[in-house]
């Protein structure tokens, strides 16, 4: 099986075995990496969609089908692993795709797209035919949706589900805040008593009312289900004060990696440096550790596309970078190593401009 490495799509992986190759997001398409032999010999084996910012990448299990968004390109199906790829968008209405998930609603597979401007689409039948959830942007907090780059428009940047009641959804909108449905997206409500700068909504898998809120100015827990809001990393911290990637192990979820910038994106505009640090918590995120070993301290790139995929006893974690690198962790961290360099930008939309010297 191949596992996608994507800025919005899947995160955390459960299979059978290690997975050996890797569908890796990038500016430029689909790149596939596969393992020849040893661990470290990582190679392109394929290249697809090249005219295509790629957001989002997930594995339909059921179906077997892969799914890629695209920024400026809309959404795509793949039946052979990346191989070759087909456009479905009927009823896409917004071309930028910004996030992908699928979940088992009532019986059948419901596919989910996150766009900018923020609107939430869904597909009944693997992308052939969407619609738009509109109740969405029924809440009061719709007209203070923005972001801090031009064209100054938020985007749902990350979708997530109950894993005890499928039809309750998470949506984080970057710039808006967190946003649940529990009725599978015919109304919304919206939390307060967070950042409203929400990169991703993390669910505690053996206790789903804890929620880990990923934000713009560090890390939030919600220990009742988000009625109320505790920060637990912040700004100035020395793990990174702006994080984004975020995944746990399924057979032990107190055990969590984050990725995170030195400071926020609009500091990239002049620094050219993001500063970016990969963190480990073994207490279920309250302490956290730095992590070195065979990462360089505080990377220039940022580090746009984390994952996870648990196989039995086994575990690997894969970080993408804007710069095209990508970094293989086989013991949850400890040790660290270089897998490929020189693949186009692994980036969220323009992230990879803000990163390069005039």
């Amino acid at each position: 099986m191949a596992i996608g490495l994507s800025h919005g799509g899947t995160t955390i992986y459960t299979s059978p075995f290690p997975s050996k190759e890797i569908l890796v997001g990038t500016r430029e398409g689909v790149v596939t990496l596969a393992r020849d032999g040893s661990a470290t010999d990582w190679k392109v084996i394929h290249r697809a969609m090249t005219d295509k910012h790629i957001s989002a990448i997930i594995k339909e299990p059921e179906s077997g089908l892969t799914f890629a968004g695209a920024f400026h390109g809309s959404v795509h199906a793949s039946a052979d692993d990346g191989k070759s790829w087909e456009s479905r968008d009927t009823g896409l209405t917004q071309n930028d795709v910004y996030s992908l998930a699928a979940q088992r609603i009532n019986g059948r597979v419901r596919l989910f797209a996150g766009t900018e401007p923020a609107h939430l689409f869904i597909s009944d039948d693997l992308g052939a035919n969407w619609t738009e959830l509109p109740s969405l942007r029924s809440v009061p907090c719709v007209p203070k949706w923005s972001f801090p780059a031009p064209p100054h428009i938020g985007h749902v940047k990350h979708i997530n589900f109950d894993p005890d009641h499928p039809t309750t959804i998470y949506a984080s909108v970057e710039v808006g805040g967190l946003l649940r449905s529990a009725d599978g997206g015919e109304h919304w409500e919206e939390f307060s008593g967070l950042y409203e700068d929400v990169h991703r909504l993390m669910i505690h898998p053996r206790n789903p009312r804890f929620l880990y809120a990923v934000t713009g100015r560090g890390l939030y827990t919600g220990p009742d289900a988000g009625a109320r809001w505790d920060q637990w990393t912040r700004r100035e911290d020395e793990i990174g004060g702006y994080p984004d990637g975020f995944v746990f192990r399924p057979s032990d979820p107190k055990v969590m990696l984050m990725t995170a910038a030195h400071d926020a994106p609009g500091t990239w505009r002049t620094t050219h440096f993001a500063g970016a640090r990969i963190s480990r918590s073994k207490d279920g995120g309250r302490t956290w550790e730095i992590l070195r070993n065979g990462l360089p301290d505080r990377l220039q790139a940022s580090i746009e596309a984390f994952c996870l995929e648990e196989a039995g006893e086994a575990a690997q974690v894969f970080a993408a970078t804007t710069s095209g690198d990508v970094f293989r962790s086989e013991d949850m961290g400890d040790h660290w190593q270089k897998i490929i360099s020189g693949l186009p930008a692994i980036s969220k939309s323009g992230h990879y401009r803000n990163l390069v010297a005039a």
